[in-house]
């Protein structure tokens, strides 16, 4: 990250909505963003997290991001910049000078192959190693890079980066969406007649909503019949397998090497932590939040928090585990 002014931070925060109360000068100027313990006199951090409340008297930045109630923690050399979400207000500084936004340069690579049934607009960038098949429509400013193979049956919509390595086929991918390197989106899924293993095949498609993030090496497959859905403003970590005709709602978050098995239906604002596995065919409510390494057998209403397995309500596996380890 390159150095930044504090002028910069106010007026960034200010456009954004976030209240900013701090006497540092509009010239200043920090070196980076770094945590409360590697931070030097020339740096901004933050505190967002109670278990670091001791570091803050050994802090050696030269501003933090804060909530009022904790500014009086910081020692003299560190001055206050008040907030009432500090996270938020990093998320938001964390986009100055980013360098790894990718924008399309408009040029389409001579070492890229493009089928002449596809349909191209305006301004976009195609690296070299490219394969866009036919059927394949991509709008405006669409960011392509290298080795990765578009199509057929594809719409990539305006202002979406797709990194390298990637592989789309059968898809639906809406505006400002971000493909991280190596995912597979539209491949078909894993499903047989049980007793003859007779392979069952997949006719639908993937429909991934606007402004939504997909991890590297994540696949999301393809629907048996209708469509395996991704909703808007949703952020997928890397290695995680979406399978046939889920649904997945908006504000999704879903850390890594998450497993959901096939139409499985969940709502909107759900958090799913690492390694939890999903059981086909369950509907999954809004507002849910399914702790790491659980494994999920049932449907959960809203608003639920689970954790184990087989995952049950947060608090009940809590008690199971203190009364196990008495046991022992």
């Amino acid at each position: 990250m390159k150095k930044i002014k504090y002028k910069e931070i106010k007026e960034l925060l200010n456009i954004n909505s976030v209240e900013i109360i701090s006497n540092i000068s509009d010239n200043e100027i920090f070196s980076s963003v770094k945590t409360i313990i590697n931070a030097t006199e020339k740096d901004l951090t933050f505190f967002s997290n109670q278990r670091y409340l001791n570091d803050l008297k050994s802090i050696k930045a030269k501003a933090c991001l804060i909530e009022n109630k904790y500014k009086d923690h910081l020692p003299k050399n560190c001055k206050p910049i008040i907030v009432n979400d500090p996270y938020l207000a990093l998320a938001l500084i964390s986009n100055l000078h980013n360098d790894d936004n990718f924008k399309s340069n408009g040029i389409i690579s001579e070492n890229a192959i493009v089928n002449s049934k596809s349909k191209l607009h305006k301004n976009i960038q195609i690296n070299p190693f490219c394969m866009i098949h036919e059927d394949t429509e991509i709008l405006e400013n669409v960011y392509v890079g290298s080795c990765s193979n578009i199509g057929p049956n594809v719409i990539i919509n305006k202002n979406v980066v797709i990194h390298d390595n990637v592989t789309i086929s059968n898809a639906i991918i809406m505006e400002n969406c971000i493909i991280q390197s190596g995912a597979r989106i539209g491949g078909t899924g894993f499903g047989f007649e049980m007793k003859t293993k007779q392979k069952i095949n997949h006719t639908g498609k993937v429909i991934i909503g606007k402004n939504s993030s997909i991890g590297s090496n994540t696949t999301i497959d393809r629907a048996v019949f209708d469509s395996t859905t991704i909703g808007e403003f949703s952020n997928i970590d890397n290695l995680v397998q979406i399978a046939h005709n889920v649904s997945i709602g908006d504000f999704a978050v879903i850390a890594a090497q998450v497993g959901v098995a096939g139409s499985t239906q969940i709502g909107n604002n759900i958090k799913i932590g690492g390694q939890a596995g999903i059981a086909g065919h369950l509907v999954i409510g809004d507002n849910v939040t399914i702790a790491a390494k659980s494994g999920v057998t049932k449907n959960i209403p809203d608003k639920k928090i689970v954790a184990g397995f087989p995952a049950k309500d947060i608090n009940l596996w809590k008690k199971e585990v203190i009364r196990n380890s008495f046991r022992k």
